[in-house]
């Protein structure tokens, strides 16, 4: 449906333990939308975008993506879900000892039974369609090479192609670019965009580098300290506007290694939950 929602989220808060990660966050973002998360290290990004395909669970407020309701999904309900939510990381999260093509085919397990070990106990439609996604993010002849021995820049497109095995409708990109160099950085978001633009993708991405997120979304959403604190379109607003996210006292930065060691229990936890 057109401009239907494909992320509806009402009043969300977390917490971890007496942390407020985040506070009374709502949020729609339609169909085919591009939008930039912006602010500082510790103001909610991550976190807003883990609720996303229920790597974490609100403690008050509701999630609904692709109008279910994230935070009653279990087993099937929930893995049927993610098939439909692809990531990008900030550290790729590929096994570099494995080939290119075989990161990429690891993209499509969900919809297989049984483990998989080497590329050729993939289907030949897969192996073809992994092929597919490689020439896309300009990768075609690197199939057969590590993982481990491409640059930065070259395993996050790989990501990008495991990603896109998934046929996902939702594409979230958490700080794709921030271990990259700025030339590669441009490229890579650059071929998020483009992609995202070709099939229609709703795509959700945080960000830190406020030119590069003003160029390239079509709305800006700034967290700070967990709440919302700007919401528009990209065109028309000005650089000293958006730096108004930052103006306030921001999150220490053990406050920030306290979240992400909470998150990742929370993560092992839910993942045993739902399997």
């Amino acid at each position: 449906m057109a401009n239907a929602h494909a992320v509806e989220i009402g009043g969300l808060t977390k917490l971890y333990g007496g942390t407020r990660a985040l506070d009374g966050v709502s949020l729609t973002v339609e169909e085919g939308e591009i939008v930039v998360l912006l602010g500082l290290s510790g103001s909610g990004k991550s976190t807003l975008l883990r609720h996303i395909n229920q790597l974490d669970l609100p403690t008050e407020g509701s999630v609904r993506v692709l109008g279910e309701d994230v935070a009653t999904l279990r087993g099937k309900g929930l893995r049927s879900l993610r098939s439909r939510v692809g990531v990008v990381f900030q550290q790729f999260e590929l096994v570099g000892s494995l080939s290119v093509l075989e990161n990429v085919l690891t993209g499509s397990l969900a919809r297989l039974r049984g483990p998989r070990l080497g590329t050729w106990m993939y289907p030949r439609e897969l192996r073809t369609t992994a092929l597919g996604h490689l020439e896309r993010v300009g990768l075609a002849g690197r199939e057969h090479q590590r993982a481990d021995t491409l640059s930065g820049g070259q395993q996050q497109r790989v990501a990008i192609a495991r990603a896109l095995m998934q046929s996902p409708e939702i594409l979230l990109a958490d700080e794709p670019v921030a271990s990259l160099d700025p030339e590669s950085s441009q490229q890579v978001m650059d071929l998020i965009r483009e992609i995202g633009r070709e099939r229609g993708l709703t795509v959700i991405c945080s960000l830190h580098q406020i030119e590069l997120a003003m160029s390239w979304g079509d709305r800006l959403v700034g967290l700070r300290a967990g709440k919302v604190v700007l919401d528009t379109p990209t065109s028309g607003i000005d650089k000293a506007s958006v730096m108004k996210i930052y103006s306030a006292v921001a999150p220490a930065a053990s406050l920030e290694s306290e979240l992400e060691a909470l998150q990742h229990a929370s993560v092992g936890s839910i993942r045993a939950a739902a399997s």
